[in-house]
């Protein structure tokens, strides 16, 4: 069935035009500017005049708890979160129950999104200190990238070693995705705090623990042995302004060191624990004032190439207590969309430059196929957004199944309206389309 998304104002590839695309087949066929007509007759008009169409967001990061923590979240529940945020293709991290350490885990992930995941998905496969010679085993069409926890994680998963880690710079043949924080210096300012402060420090104190040293030693370390062994390397989550000195500004296209920001850490500073308290409470820490502009200004130059979420939900009873206690982690991915649209309303960064930070810079970093653009082609995943439709973020918003969000009593500017996924519409105004599943992403590799 031919359908045409009549007379939005399309955001693609640096520039923004008013026009039209017809979707056929699960794809964009046709690509029209201003008032050209299709060249056949359609099925279905999409009346868009007034809304602004983007690619459909690709979150590199997110953790959707499955299997082995369902009470928090599963494939099915988050993403349909995302379609909500428009956000049509997702990249899964290995930090399960049971860890994506083994290729039968991986599997088993495969398996769930097929059968539940409303948008694209793939996942990542978890680095340990024993299964580098599992890499080999890898599909490099078929798997994002490979995760690295150095100095800060869970279970077998900590990578601290010298030896280690560059065994897996050295073999990787996919991207690896980096968690850096120093456990060592974590360590010791946590002992420091506590003889001060007690054995649960307020929230506030998160920061001082999780530094930005503890941050900037651990980046330069993965930045070195990427240098070293010419490994594809991309640094989740940077959080502080010195860590910014380790990257390239410039165009993504091409990169073999990227870095990523978080909408968390580009909206929220360190004076936010007083009103939102372990809502915000995240690894690596929500920082200064200061780190967060020099974040804002490093998506503008290029130094920053990604804006991914991070997503992360927990229970509410997780969240109980301080630094120490109180679980790390915050749902994000259906309110990030419109937090960074906010953005552009503030003149911090234009919507162009959003769209190459969370459309066109995952597809070009990770190879994905036919995805991320606005191009004839390319799979129909695409967003249409209302531009003048403010709303107050409420519990009965959240589709997360954790059921909070740091984003609520907020306003944002822009609503999704529709989400599109595969030529067919996901989302439209509240609803979730329960026939739509999603598929596995593909690389060009």
């Amino acid at each position: 069935m031919r359908t045409l998304i009549s007379n939005p104002t399309i955001v693609n590839n640096g520039e923004q035009f008013r026009g039209s695309i017809v979707v056929n087949n699960g794809k964009i066929v046709e690509i029209l500017r201003g008032n050209e007509l299709p060249r056949a007759e359609c099925d279905e008009i999409i009346e868009a005049t007034g809304l602004y169409l983007i690619p459909g967001v690709i979150d590199d990061h997110v953790h959707f708890r499955e299997p082995g923590l369902t009470e928090k979240a599963t494939i099915a529940t988050e993403s349909r979160a995302a379609a909500a945020g428009g956000v049509t293709s997702y990249m899964e991290m290995p930090n399960t129950v049971p860890q994506t350490t083994t290729i039968k885990a991986l599997k088993e992930k495969f398996r769930i999104a097929a059968n539940d995941s409303v948008v694209n998905y793939s996942f990542y496969f978890g680095a340990t200190n024993s299964n580098v010679a599992d890499f080999t085993k890898l599909n490099p069409k078929n798997i994002c990238g490979i995760k690295l926890f150095m100095g800060s994680s869970t279970g077998n998963m900590l990578v601290d070693k010298k030896e280690q880690l560059e065994e897996i710079f050295r073999t990787a043949a996919l991207p690896v995705a980096v968690h850096c924080e120093e456990s060592t210096i974590i360590a010791e300012n946590s002992r420091k705090i506590k003889e001060r402060e007690g054995d649960d420090p307020d929230v506030k104190f998160h920061p001082v623990i999780r530094s930005a040293e503890a941050c900037y030693l651990s980046t330069k370390c993965a930045v070195d042995l990427a240098r070293k062994f010419g490994t594809q390397l991309h640094v989740t989550h940077i959080s502080t302004a010195r860590e910014l000195e380790l990257f390239t500004a410039g165009d993504t296209k091409g990169k073999r060191i990227t870095a990523e920001a978080t909408p968390a850490h580009l909206t929220f500073c360190d004076a936010d624990y007083a009103r939102l308290g372990t809502k915000i409470k995240c690894n690596p820490a929500i920082k200064s004032a200061d780190d967060r502009e020099a974040l804002r200004k490093a998506i503008s130059d290029g130094t920053i190439d990604l804006i991914g979420t991070d997503h992360a939900p927990h229970l509410p009873k997780d969240k109980v207590g301080g630094a120490l206690k109180a679980t790390s982690g915050m749902p994000s991915i259906q309110f990030s969309l419109p937090a960074m649209l906010n953005l552009v309303d503030q003149g911090v960064i234009d919507i162009e430059t959003l769209v190459q930070k969370m459309c066109h810079a995952p597809a070009q970093i990770f190879n994905i196929n036919k995805r991320g653009f606005i191009e004839k082609g390319f799979y129909a995943d695409f967003v249409l957004l209302s531009p003048n439709k403010p709303h107050t973020i409420t519990t009965a918003d959240i589709i997360s199944k954790c059921a909070w969000s740091p984003f609520e009593g907020d306003t944002f500017n822009w609503s999704v309206e529709q989400t599109w996924v595969n030529g067919e519409c996901v989302y439209k105004e509240g609803t979730i389309n329960e026939e739509v599943r999603g598929k596995a992403l593909r690389f060009n590799r």
